[in-house]
């Protein structure tokens, strides 16, 4: 199998670093130091290496260092399929995030063709248990990873749902208004269903095929207020989106549709939906998908993606950490993990490059040891 790896990450004024630069050799690596020197920060920045707006969903603005808030940049040589790429991302003075790969300006979207990156982070412990926006977040990340055109059609859905909705507050009646927008919104909406299907029914064969040390999740796409019968048929949903009307319009919003679903999950060994497990238990089923997703994605692109795991180790008990790091060298994934302190990687040894983050306002406070 191929590598997806970064050989070498540039900070130059992001967030808390002035300047960090880290050469790597496609290992996990392990990032300690006290909490607020900057570890997240890096991951941070990995994560704008793809499609979307990187796990914090920062603006530009945000990532930039103060109180100089002259912009940022992240540079990156990545192997990926045994073809090597130089990637850029920077903002100016707060502007929109711009891209270059191989020197030449590049859509996000195109970040998504040479590259996949997956990430958990403490702001997802409570996904099962908060609000369905959270779920259909991380289904869409994790359909992204599989389909990188899912962003556009996600785009394209959203923009014309946002005009009918306009109309719909206006009270607009004539049904001339709605015929290209809910045209747009069933075509781009029936795509939307179909992906997400298509990367739970991967997510399902990737944990039914392996064996691991945490456990499976049975996952379903449920709808609070199914729009049709055939959710994934654009002429159904046109025509559910036209019967509706009347009723959106007395909501002032669209009430039906894929931006109304939710991602179910059953904790498969004990029967139990996921919201009702332990706190413990929820994060080693998330830690599951994620695990699913890389061995699925290994499959379907070619190589196992790069993995970000904010504060990972701290949760886990020292049987369930040393699961964690066998399952992810047996990938063969390069994962970048944080911990406060050093021995909790001692389980990873030499499988692991090691950097050590204080919170010195020093030109790099990142730096590869031993």
């Amino acid at each position: 199998m191929s590598a997806l790896f970064l050989s070498q990450l540039t900070l130059s004024h992001f967030r808390s670093h002035k300047r960090a630069k880290l050469d790597l050799d496609g290992r996990p690596v392990a990032i300690f130091g006290p909490n607020g020197a900057g570890k997240t920060n890096i991951l941070e920045a990995v994560s704008i290496l793809s499609p979307g707006r990187g796990l914090r969903r920062a603006s530009s603005e945000d990532m930039t260092r103060r109180p100089e808030a002259l912009g940022w940049k992240v540079t990156a040589d990545l192997t990926s399929l045994n073809q090597h790429h130089e990637i850029e991302a920077w903002s100016e003075n707060g502007a929109s995030r711009q891209t270059k790969i191989d020197g030449k300006a590049a859509a996000q979207v195109a970040l998504g063709r040479i590259g996949r990156v997956l990430w958990l982070i403490p702001a997802m412990d409570r996904l099962w248990i908060e609000g369905a926006e959270g779920r259909r977040r991380f289904l869409d990340r994790a359909t992204l990873s599989f389909e990188p055109l899912h962003a556009e059609a996600v785009l394209t859905y959203e923009k014309a749902m946002r005009e009918r909705n306009r109309l719909l507050k206006d009270m607009v009646r004539d049904a001339h208004w709605y015929a290209a927008l809910e045209r747009q919104m069933a075509d781009a909406g029936a795509q939307i269903h179909r992906n997400r299907s298509d990367a739970l029914l991967m997510l399902a064969n990737a944990q039914a095929a392996t064996q691991s040390g945490f456990p499976a999740a049975l996952l379903d796409l449920t709808h609070a207020d199914p729009a049709c019968d055939a959710p994934d048929d654009p002429d159904a949903l046109l025509a559910a989106f036209s019967a509706n009307r009347h009723r959106d319009m007395a909501a002032g919003r669209t009430l039906i549709g894929p931006h109304r679903a939710d991602l179910g999950a059953i904790y498969e060994a004990k029967d139990v939906s996921a919201k009702d497990c332990s706190t413990g238990e929820q994060k080693a089923l998330l830690i599951s998908l994620i695990l699913a997703n890389a061995r699925a994605l290994a499959q379907d692109f070619g190589a196992p993606p790069i993995l970000l795991l904010d504060e990972v180790a701290a949760h886990l008990d020292a049987a369930r950490r040393a699961a964690l790091y066998d399952e992810i060298t047996a990938l063969g994934a390069q994962a970048f993990m944080t911990g406060t302190e050093r021995n909790l990687f001692e389980d990873l040894g030499a499988r692991a490059q090691y950097v050590e983050v204080n919170d010195h306002d020093s030109q790099s406070n990142a730096n590869l040891v031993e």
